[in-house]
Formats: structure tokens, sequence, C-alpha cells
């Protein structure tokens, strides 16, 4: 094969693998990347796992109806070395998150900016590196 082709075939598996990989880390064609909601409300389920850990909450939606809110977090690897593991938040928590709506209608969904637990303190994602990516 000349080395033209080699390169061109190169040049198109780069660009493959760029496009899938962006792909995956698209939070804006999922979430309201401009908009900021708040909940308050009852840790149910907590799943700490790769790529995308997930915390579901009983918390009121826009007209006071309680609802159970699907929340998109860091994943297991990211979280742990910050410090948090399945066990640093427990179902019943009193919790309040910060997040980006889902760009559904109607979807009780959110992509995690900040998570609180005011009964002893504990706060997540207003410090170095403490992002969702």
């Amino acid at each position: 094969m000349s080395h033209r082709i080699l390169f061109a075939l190169g040049l198109a598996l780069f660009l493959l693998v760029a496009t899938l990989s962006a792909a995956h880390h698209s939070f804006s064609a999922v979430y309201q990347t401009k908009e900021e909601i708040k909940l308050e409300g009852k840790l149910v389920q907590i799943l700490i796992r790769n790529p995308h850990s997930y915390i579901s909450v009983e918390a009121p939606d826009k007209e006071g109806k309680m609802q159970r809110w699907s929340l998109e977090w860091g994943g297991a690897a990211q979280l742990s070395g910050q410090g948090v593991n399945q066990q640093t938040l427990k179902v019943g928590d009193h919790i309040v998150i910060t997040g980006r709506p889902s760009r559904a209608p109607g979807e009780y969904r959110a992509l995690v900016q900040t998570i609180s637990r005011p009964s002893d303190g504990f706060v997540w994602g207003r410090g170095r590196g403490e992002v969702v990516d």
C-alpha cells in the first residue's frame, strides 16, 4: 500500500474515534447546560459505577408535586479519587442538589452540579476538580 492510502486510513480512523468519544460526553445534547435547578429531598437510591453514577431523589417539581428525579453524577473512578464511595451517601439522607435539567419536557432528570447534606456539612461540587465529566 502506498503511504498516502495508509495516511488516509489512519486519519479516517482517528476522526472516527475522536467523534465517538466526543459524542459520549455530549451533555449539552441531553441537559440544558445554561439553566440550573435546585432540588431538595430524600435520597432513595444510589448507584456508583463507571462511566457515570446515578442517584435518585424524591423532590418536588416546579408545581410542588413530589417526583422521583434521576440525577447523573461522575463515574466511580472519578468520585473515588475525591473521597466519594457507595457509603458516602445513604438512602434516606436529606440532600440538596443543584443541576442542569433535562432538555426533554416532562423528564425528571438532571446532571449534578453540587450535592450537599445539611445534617453534617458534606458538600461535593465546590472543590477543585469536582465536576461531572
